[in-house]
């Protein structure tokens, strides 16, 4: 394996530890915490309703849990690096209409309730995250779970008494 091939895979292998460590923290900070609080901060984006809000707070956290501890493990890598990127380019569109439209969002609800940094400082991060997320799913895949399992088998061992 050339050097350059060695640096993408640890790019990737680093990429999808880095994604699904955020997604993994986040979604059990939220989880942890009482749903209406995280739908209260999802209500402050002004795109939804209250019911709407309260639903999505109790699916998010799990799907972010979940895709994050799956692409951690290197299971279903590509898929979960694809939902995970997903999910960043919603939440980028989510925090671009707050920003644009002057929404005095005080907690991005990204890590729970607790303090955030300002909507253009997440957005740069979420940026950050989603090359990190292409770069897991480009070349996540070498040290993974999905890896092990694919590999060829290796052929009968016959040595000399083959035949």
């Amino acid at each position: 394996m050339s050097d350059k091939n060695k640096i993408k895979d640890i790019a990737g292998l680093l990429g999808r530890l880095a994604v699904a460590g955020v997604f993994i923290y986040a979604g059990l900070i939220k989880l942890l915490a009482p749903v209406e609080e995280f739908a209260y901060a999802i209500e402050t984006y002004k795109v939804t309703g209250p019911q709407l809000s309260l639903w999505a707070a109790y699916v998010m956290p799990w799907l972010e849990f979940f895709s994050g501890l799956l692409l951690a493990c290197g299971i279903f890598t590509r898929f979960n690096a694809l939902l995970c990127g997903a999910m960043l380019v919603f939440f980028e569109a989510l925090l671009a209409q707050a920003w644009l439209r002057g929404l005095p969002v005080t907690s991005c609800g990204c890590f729970g309730s607790g303090g955030s940094n300002s909507l253009p400082v997440e957005f740069a991060q979420n940026l950050v995250f989603l090359a990190l997320a292409w770069a897991a799913f480009r070349y996540g895949g070498r040290f993974s779970a999905d890896a092990v399992i694919q590999a060829p088998a290796p052929g009968p061992v016959l040595g000399k008494f083959g035949k």
